[in-house]
């Protein structure tokens, strides 16, 4: 399937996701430093994880409003939001002396904002496209989502601290493109739209929320992708930190690699295998039974990051990093798209928001990493990241296929004695 052949929407949701992310990533790691710089370390953290809090909320709502009006709607005045949010974030720079609490109030708007948009994000997809062409397409939106992190964490990180007004006035110009880009390409494409069913809205959400909870093989997959993603969220919280303590510096030539250094060289490789990759993978794994490359690449997904939590050997680290990128490559679009299978095309949204508990979940559990890896060797470490990872795989591949399948025979035998 060529780019021309892709459905309009589907080409407008894939290049404004792409942009999105860039602005994201420009900005979103360097929020901790400028909150603890300006109102302190305390402030900062207890600030951002509210944050965190709040945008999960949002995007439960998001999912919600999402089944229940158009995409577009819902994306047009998000993202309206978004740009206005950041122009305030801009405008708040400009003194000598900055404008912190307008800063901090436009950055929790646009969290929310953005939460709320994500999920119709995440339904364009679903809706453009089908059964036979979802894996391809999400092996596409993988690789994008990781090329425009990679330049706008690059962008970011090149410009943050001595340019720090420029690179906002810019990102917020390019946000303002993307309500308007919205407006007037997205199309209004026909989809199946939740019923309200209580005149309460509150309680209709609720209710709603209460059938994809009731939905076992769809909340074992999130289960399953929670504990899975755990590992490789891991990297950044008990790895890093383990590295910096413990990692034996190397040079090259008179170039010193610490561990914090090796910990940005383990993300640099990951994100450029991603790019150079993922075309390559997808078309060798077509062949294949995708049950089966999804357990391939889940092993050597769980062998490489299980090694990676107590190496401290540069090419060690560098080899099964490599091995754990193959495997994401192998497991990831396969698992997208049977999640996406399995949504009702009345709760694409809500269905979608709710899967967001695998990467809310997964970022708990790799902090308790940290606070686990106060009394535990790193062994023992790898030993915990196994467990976590063999209970994933099991919940995950028992949810989409095994469960899966019982819930559509049991299906088909209502109707047939109907």
């Amino acid at each position: 399937m060529k780019w021309r052949d892709y459905p309009q929407n589907l080409r407008v949701r894939l290049i404004t996701s792409f942009f999105n992310k860039a602005i994201s990533s420009a900005v979103m790691p360097f929020m901790a430093l400028f909150f603890a710089e300006h109102k302190g370390a305390v402030w900062a953290g207890l600030f951002l994880g509210l944050n965190v809090f709040i945008s999960f909320i949002s995007t439960l709502i998001g999912g919600y409003l999402t089944d229940l009006f158009r995409r577009k709607t819902i994306l047009v005045i998000t993202s309206a939001c978004s740009s206005l949010m950041f122009a305030f974030m801009t405008f708040s720079l400009i003194p000598d002396q900055k404008w912190i609490k307008l800063f901090a109030f436009a950055y929790m708007v646009f969290m929310v904002s953005s939460s709320l948009g994500r999920p119709a994000m995440q339904a364009i997809i679903i809706d453009s496209t089908t059964a036979e062409n979802r894996k391809a397409i999400y092996s596409l939106d993988y690789w994008l989502n990781n090329l425009s992190m990679a330049i706008g964490t690059a962008i970011g990180g090149l410009f943050y601290l001595h340019h720090q007004l420029t690179l906002f006035l810019v990102l917020t110009m390019v946000s303002v493109g993307l309500p308007i880009v919205y407006r007037i390409w997205l199309q209004d494409s026909y989809v199946k739209h939740l019923k309200k069913k209580h005149q309460n809205i509150l309680i209709d959400l609720v209710a709603n929320y209460k059938l994809a909870f009731q939905d076992k093989p769809f909340v074992m997959a999130v289960i399953g992708g929670m504990c899975i993603y755990a590992a490789e969220f891991s990297l950044n919280s008990y790895i890093g930190v383990r590295l910096s303590k413990e990692f034996h510096s190397v040079f090259i030539g008179h170039f010193e690699i610490a561990g914090v250094r090796m910990l940005s060289i383990l993300n640099i490789q990951n994100m450029l295998l991603v790019v150079l990759l993922t075309f390559m993978i997808t078309k060798f794994t077509d062949r294949f039974d995708k049950k089966k490359v999804l357990l391939s690449g889940l092993l050597l997904y769980g062998v490489g990051y299980i090694t990676i939590t107590s190496a401290n050997i540069w090419y060690v680290l560098i080899v099964f990093n490599l091995i754990a990128t193959i495997g994401e490559l192998m497991y990831s679009p396969i698992a997208n798209a049977e999640k996406a299978n399995m949504m009702p095309e009345d709760k694409r949204g809500s269905y979608s928001a709710f899967s967001g508990l695998s990467f809310s979940g997964a970022d708990l559990l790799a902090k308790s990493t940290i606070l686990l890896g106060a009394y535990l060797v790193p062994t023992m470490m790898s030993v915990y990241i196994g467990i976590i990872l063999m209970i994933g795989t099991f919940m995950l591949y028992s949810g989409l296929f095994i469960f899966q399948t019982a819930k559509q025979k049991e299906k088909i035998k209502q109707l047939t004695h109907n």
